[in-house]
């Protein structure tokens, strides 16, 4: 019998996860016995944070209860409502649907799914979380990304967003704040945004997952609170800012007009149904997390802050690279002034030092820019050996590239 191959589906070759996919080279010089200081993975529980108490407890006596079984497929009524509750102190009006889902990731999935068809597009920020462009290249819409101004704090280009808006542009993609650069957008920048939405009849995707996660007295602004009629999906969950990413627990919140977004509501309702359900018994982990005690976040953020401004003084110290200071998340993005690919950087980096960063390539960023992704939750230590181990590498690499001219 000759044998013969199965051929995986087109929609799956451009397929891509930057922050997974450098794990695969960190595997192979783990296995040398190097030391290894990962930069990589926004996972707070790999450091020390820890998600409240509160929260896991009523997960585990939801647990014993036996509510193992499926929940509604929208989320059970006491997630919806408390979801709903924390929306509205965040200004959010004219909500029309609310679902929880197996992650945020889920109900972007969903919600870009039962909007874009095959040949449309989606603004996407660049750089942007890579989860979007995977769900774009499963969709086979094409690729639509709007630019970032680094000069201007990581604050979306306007004008950039404007000139990228065809007959084919269903929705635009806001991600705030912003995953890999820690920018949080300004008042005047979402309200443009939302006139551009309202003129051009987009929906905004409005990922807000790190709201909570603010520095130097920062506040969040939710953009579906400046305007009660334009179409917005807010998305959000417990993963970052209730350290818990492995409960695989967000949400989506539909607002806007009714009878613009009644059929487009339904369509996210036969895609929630056909997948079931989230996970059940941490649901009931969401109302006492939104409106319980949230001492975890101060300490939280009095870490983040010292480690955020160890990583932009010691990473701006070293020849060949610049860091804009992030205000939010725990990612900060700073530029490569190289002449070689930041993959390239990237791997022998890894290689050399054992230090594991994401190069800028995945997750996009501007044609003759390199940079990589930080992650700053490891503890001050690890942060400062790891920053140590770059600026002797980088000089070595300017040595090698740079200055010899080749």
């Amino acid at each position: 019998m000759v044998e013969k191959k199965i051929i995986p589906a087109i929609r799956t070759n451009n397929i891509t996860y930057a922050v997974r996919d450098i794990v695969v080279l960190a595997n192979e010089v783990a296995k040398s016995g190097k030391e290894m200081l990962y930069l990589n993975i926004g996972d707070p529980n790999l450091f020390d944070f820890e998600p409240p108490r509160h929260m896991i407890e009523a997960t585990y006596q939801a647990m014993l209860k036996n509510f193992n079984g499926y929940s509604p497929s929208s989320g059970i009524k006491s997630a919806v409502d408390a979801i709903g509750l924390e929306a509205e102190k965040k200004g959010i009006k004219n909500i029309r649907d609310i679902f929880v889902t197996t992650g945020a990731s889920e109900a972007i999935d969903v919600c870009l799914t039962a909007l874009v068809n095959e040949g449309e597009n989606v603004l996407t920020p660049t750089p942007g979380y890579p989860l979007y462009t995977a769900i774009g290249s499963k969709l086979q819409t094409m690729e639509n990304p709007y630019y970032l101004n680094e000069e201007n704090d990581w604050q979306p280009d306007i004008e950039d967003i404007k000139s990228k808006i065809n007959n084919k542009t269903r929705a635009i993609i806001l991600i705030n704040p912003n995953n890999p650069t820690g920018s949080n957008c300004a008042t005047e920048t979402l309200k443009q945004i939302v006139e551009i939405a309202l003129q051009n009849n987009l929906v905004i995707f409005a990922d807000e997952i790190y709201d909570k996660l603010l520095m130097d007295g920062q506040k969040h602004l939710s953009i579906a609170s400046l305007n009660s009629d334009a179409s917005i999906i807010t998305f959000g969950g417990l993963s970052k800012n209730y350290m818990v990413p492995g409960f695989r627990i967000g949400w989506g919140i539909v607002s806007g007009n009714q009878s613009v977004l009644k059929d487009y509501i339904e369509a996210i309702n036969k895609l929630l149904r056909a997948r079931l359900s989230a996970n059940h018994p941490e649901q009931y982990g969401i109302p006492v997390a939104l409106g319980g005690d949230h001492s975890h976040l101060e300490l939280a953020i009095e870490k983040l802050t010292r480690r955020r401004n160890m990583t932009v003084e010691m990473l701006n110290s070293i020849p060949g690279i610049s860091c804009v200071k992030p205000e939010g998340a725990f990612y900060a993005f700073p530029q490569l002034h190289i002449n070689q690919p930041d993959s390239q950087w990237v791997s022998e980096l890894i290689k050399e030092t054992g230090v594991v960063v994401v190069p800028g390539s995945g997750f996009g960023q501007k044609p003759g820019t390199q940079h990589f992704r930080v992650v700053f939750l490891p503890q001050d230590e690890v942060l400062e050996k790891a920053y140590k181990s770059i600026a002797l590498f980088m000089s070595k690499f300017l040595e090698k590239y740079e200055n010899s001219g080749s």
